[in-house]
């Protein structure tokens, strides 16, 4: 699997178009600026897309609602891998950091509860 989430991270790179902005005095350029603006607003679709379901549907999901939450699930990969692009990191390295967190909670008992280093 993770041989294929390298493959992602580097064909979604081909379908980046967008502009980069400049910050700071000497007008440094950044590129990360729409992708992580554009993956907050992608995050927000997903969860409208599940509120909505809750509000219209009594919390079923029928397929074609599935079939959207979906698309919209994709959305936010595609921003994901376009950040760990700006920062040069691998996506898969994210994937199993993440995993790596989460197992070391859970072997610490700390799954559940607040902050990022408990």
């Amino acid at each position: 699997m993770i041989e294929r989430v390298s493959e992602y991270q580097a064909k979604a790179s081909e379908f980046a178009d967008y502009p980069y902005g400049t910050i700071g005095q000497d007008k440094y350029p950044v590129n990360y600026i729409y992708p992580a603006l554009g993956l907050a607003e992608e995050a927000g679709e997903v969860a409208g897309k599940f509120a909505k379901a809750v509000r219209d549907n009594n919390g079923i999901f029928t397929t074609d609602r599935k079939e959207e939450i979906v698309k919209e699930l994709g959305d936010v990969c595609w921003f994901v891998a376009e950040l760990c692009n700006c920062i040069g990191v691998p996506l898969a390295t994210v994937l199993q950091k993440n995993l790596d967190k989460l197992q070391s909670r859970k072997e610490r008992g700390k799954i559940h509860g607040s902050g990022d280093n408990r």
